[in-house]
């Protein structure tokens, strides 16, 4: 019934040459205590005005990026046998969460030159300020800081993911981890053909702390104060029961 809604929207009038029509499996992301990730489903179609082009084929482009925060990258160096920060590098802008699903290969479904417009690969969706005089490979900085947030699951590059029918209904699913930061999440599609982009969308995805996360997170902010001593307490009550099961568990 999803399919055959987006369709029929897919059909109707006044239309632009080529349009997205988009789905979400669901909208918002509730982070809660016990929270382990979630996966998105992003599904949409291809509305028209005039008959299906078969060649050059129809490609289509999905990222989904987190709240941008600047981050600092420093590089270690071993000095006198102590390891030590010898350089650093400003990055005035990287997402917390980043991910870019295509249809095919990324460097065959997108040019280079859109890429740098609409900043939709991983290394292009981070703003980097520059760096010093003194640090010769700033670009192993931004290197170092992908690497990094790829094994955290926080980068992913997921190319031939989208699955597209028809050259109309396209669809693909995006794995969030559990290490997220709330915020609202800019969700974009874009449609391309020999590598320019002939249609584009966006759209957000909300992730929010919820219930007992939420409290904390809130208390933490807005009273600092009644939340430390709340951890202390919370601290001193958990050690003084840990050392009483002990007591009791210990053979007499």
């Amino acid at each position: 019934m999803r399919w055959l809604a987006l369709a029929l929207l897919a059909l109707a009038a006044p239309l632009r040459a080529e349009e997205v029509v988009l789905g979400l499996s669901r909208e918002q992301v509730s982070i809660t205590t016990d929270f382990e990730g979630s996966e998105i489903l992003i599904f949409g179609a291809v509305k028209r005005e005039a008959p299906i082009r078969a060649d050059p084929p129809l490609e289509v482009v999905i990222t989904v990026a987190g709240p941008s925060r600047p981050v600092t990258v420093r590089r270690k160096e071993r000095v006198a046998g102590i390891w030590v920060n010898t350089e650093a590098v400003e990055i005035d802008r990287a997402p917390s969460f980043y991910a870019v699903a295509t249809s095919g290969p990324l460097d065959e479904v997108l040019d280079d030159t859109e890429d740098l417009r609409h900043g939709i690969s991983i290394p292009r969706a981070i703003r980097s300020v520059g760096a010093p005089p003194e640090v010769a490979n700033a670009a192993a900085f931004t290197d170092a800081l992908i690497r990094i947030r790829e094994r955290a699951g926080l980068y992913v590059a997921a190319e031939g993911a989208v699955e597209v029918t028809e050259q109309t209904l396209f669809s693909t699913a995006i794995d969030m981890p559990a290490n997220l930061t709330e915020g609202d999440y800019d969700t974009r599609i874009f449609l391309t053909r020999e590598g320019q982009v002939v249609a584009e969308f966006a759209t957000e995805i909300g992730v929010r702390k919820v219930g007992l996360e939420r409290f904390l997170f809130t208390l933490s902010r807005e009273r600092p104060l009644v939340y430390g001593l709340l951890s202390l307490a919370i601290a001193i009550a958990a050690g003084w029961g840990a050392s009483a099961a002990f007591r009791a568990l210990r053979p007499g």
